[in-house]
């Protein structure tokens, strides 16, 4: 999608590592972004891309690690008249238009909030496949749910490409990368990584040694109410804004199907812990950057690593 972050340069490096000639795609799709989402804002930073990219082969170029001799080949950066060759492409639900769709994985969780994301980006991931043809292809973790969608579709259509999953890229406070954080500023941006410690505090919580699904979840409520709930005088969750919780959802790993609170994880598989939020504007904004903003959804996810016998 472009703006390219470390987490997305996370991802250029492990394929340096891994194959001899890199391909990167930069290509805002239109198909997956709903009417009243942000497509039109959605930072367009190309220079600055070219630019990281370049630093990011110096570097490869320069270290003693495998594969050395790796390139970037190329960049994809085509045209939406090129990726959408026949109709105009359609963000309406029943709209007109080739599409792949992988049911019932693309319309839970973030399906559910954002009915035709999964839609759009499955249909443009199958395009660029077969433009590109390439042996191996790398997503990031923090992106679980497209992780698993396309695992699923190029199992299901038999697409013989590797899909790789890269481990999230974090700030150093926690706060998962994202291109959508730049919307945040300053004040928001430090109440955002609440996300983060709720899913860390689940995440411990499971490493030692409990399973039911209520007491999991219940533990990355705990950190909202506890890190937010004391900011605010309404009462409502946040700190300088108001912080709106979508969902905090335990699921089977392989196919996102969710572990229902009166259930266990089962030891043996682990489970995935997603969750999204949505930050308001501040309150009371200060300059004309708070005064402009808009309400950011952020996501994010840890696993929930089999466990030890010990556990079991």
């Amino acid at each position: 999608m472009g703006a390219l972050h470390d987490g997305h340069l996370s991802l250029i490096r492990h394929a340096l590592q891994e194959n001899n000639e890199v391909f990167v795609s930069i290509f805002v799709n239109p198909t997956q972004f709903a009417v009243h989402e942000d497509l039109d804002a959605y930072p367009r930073t190309w220079e600055e891309d070219m630019r990281k990219l370049q630093q990011v082969q110096e570097e490869h170029a320069a270290s003693t690690g495998p594969n050395k001799d790796s390139v970037i080949r190329g960049v994809f950066a085509p045209t939406v008249k090129v990726m959408y060759p026949t109709l105009p492409p359609t963000s309406d639900i029943a709209g007109d238009g080739s599409f792949v769709t992988i049911t019932p994985l693309g319309s839970q969780l973030e399906g559910a909030s954002r009915p035709i994301f999964f839609r759009g980006v499955a249909t443009v991931c199958m395009k660029l496949f077969n433009i590109i043809q390439p042996n191996r292809v790398y997503f990031g973790q923090k992106d679980i749910q497209q992780c698993v969608v396309i695992k699923r579709m190029v199992k299901d259509f038999h697409i013989p490409t590797e899909v790789r999953v890269i481990p999230t890229t974090r700030e150093s406070d926690g706060l998962a990368m994202s291109s959508r954080n730049v919307y945040l500023g300053e004040r928001r941006r430090k109440d955002a990584v609440v996300l983060s410690k709720a899913l860390f505090a689940a995440r411990d919580l499971y490493n030692s040694g409990e399973l039911l699904g209520k007491h999991i979840r219940q533990a990355a409520y705990d950190i909202f109410s506890e890190e937010a709930l004391a900011k605010r005088k309404d009462g409502k969750l946040g700190g300088s804004g108001r912080i709106e919780i979508d969902y905090i959802a335990l699921s089977d790993p392989d196919d996102m199907r969710m572990i229902k609170d009166f259930q266990k994880v089962d030891p043996g598989r682990g489970a995935i812990l997603s969750a999204a939020i949505i930050v308001w504007p501040v309150d009371s904004p200060k300059g004309d950057d708070e005064l402009d903003q808009r309400s950011v959804r952020l996501i994010d996810n840890v696993i929930l690593e089999p466990l030890k016998k010990s556990f079991q």
